[in-house]
């Protein structure tokens, strides 16, 4: 069978787009993952096809059904085959051609998965989310932080397939990067495996400290002179994304942990070894998000306080000046009662000496006030 007949069996490519479009591909060799909205050359979600052979790819091998013939016969190296948000039509090929679990595939399609990580049989299916840092001039209370994606691998004796969610976390870089260590990549297809994990922490690393150059933007602003001022829907915002970064980094702790302690079939033990430096990289990023949630707090309860300090400024200052005109009224209020015998209204000195009684009172009233920080 041709290679265009053998990838439209597999992921369903229509007969005389997908020819065309395999014949380009077949006269170059793809070196980087396309990512999203452009799709593959093959015109379907795949990515890439690869073989590998003690750590080396395998020249002029993108048919995948000849590749995977190949090295069962052999029994030496591994397919990796790249997806990127295939349909169910298209991965149903993929999954019957290396017996992956209908639960598994449905996770792998439908997307919008927590990290985790499930035993099949021989396959091990492994879910990662994909964070990126959304750059912004200046952050307001609708501005998006973090965005997040996900990462499916599937990792079996002789395959590794990447199904990959989102319009970041493109895999070409990290492929390059391990054909460029031909030793690590001969351990198989758990050393894709924890390159990816790495790579995914990595970035983890990457973006933390990218939020708290924010959070503290935020700290400096709300502890200002103008701070009381500041939007408080700022700081919900900024709660509201790190919420969603929590809930892509957290609940890989378990699986990671579990693929540098545990024994499993697919994962030498000398790549368990790699996988605890994942871990303590993970477990820093953890850390920095708990405590960017326990400051974002701390400086949510400072400019509440902030605010009702300066309120209770505003009803004093308010008080004080009701208090220093109330006198003049009071006194205003006596003599227009318009009464026709009341003391000091024929008295050529009463109104000049009234005047000047409201205003020394009141001058003693601002200036008590003034003395005790109210005015």
């Amino acid at each position: 069978m041709s290679m265009a007949g053998n990838l439209r069996k597999v992921t369903g490519l229509s007969p005389v787009d997908g020819l065309r479009k395999v014949a380009r591909l077949a006269r170059r060799r793809p070196r980087v993952d396309l990512s999203h909205p452009a799709r593959s050359p093959l015109g379907s979600s795949v990515v890439n096809c690869v073989t590998y052979q003690d750590g080396v790819r395998v020249p002029q091998c993108t048919d995948l059904l000849e590749s995977v013939r190949m090295v069962r016969k052999t029994g030496e190296g591994f397919v990796w085959l790249g997806l990127h948000e295939p349909t169910d039509r298209e991965f149903a090929g993929v999954a019957e051609l290396f017996d992956l679990h209908p639960l598994a595939v449905e996770d792998a399609v439908e997307a919008h998965q927590r990290p985790k990580l499930e035993h099949y049989d021989n396959t091990l299916f492994a879910v990662f989310k994909t964070v990126c840092y959304v750059e912004h001039e200046r952050l307001t209370a609708t501005s998006e932080v973090v965005n997040t994606g996900e990462i499916m691998v599937f990792v079996g004796e002789d395959f590794v397939i990447t199904v990959r969610h989102g319009r970041h976390g493109s895999l070409g870089p990290l492929r390059e990067e391990l054909e460029s260590h031909p030793h690590q990549l001969s351990k198989g297809p758990a050393a894709v495996l924890h390159a990816i994990a790495d790579h995914v922490v990595d970035d983890y690393l990457g973006v933390t400290d990218a939020v708290q150059a924010d959070i503290d933007q935020v700290e400096s602003e709300v502890f200002s002179e103008e701070g009381a001022r500041l939007d408080p829907g700022r700081i919900y915002q900024m709660k509201r994304e790190l919420l969603e970064l929590k809930r892509a980094v957290m609940p890989l702790a378990r699986p990671v942990e579990d693929l540098a302690t545990r024994p499993i079939r697919v994962v030498a033990p000398e790549i368990q070894a790699y996988f605890r430096d994942v871990l303590d990289h993970l477990i820093r990023a953890t850390e920095q998000i708990a405590a960017f949630d326990e400051l974002l707090n701390s400086i949510l309860q400072a400019h509440l306080a902030q605010v009702t300090v300066a309120q209770n400024e505003d009803m004093r200052k308010i008080t004080a000046w009701a208090a220093v005109i109330a006198v003049p009224t009071m006194v205003c209020g006596v003599y227009g009662m318009n009464f026709d015998h009341m003391p000091e209204l024929h008295w050529r000195f009463g109104y000049p000496l009234a005047m000047g009684a409201m205003a020394l009172a009141c001058l003693a009233l601002y200036r008590g006030f003034r003395r005790n920080g109210w005015l």
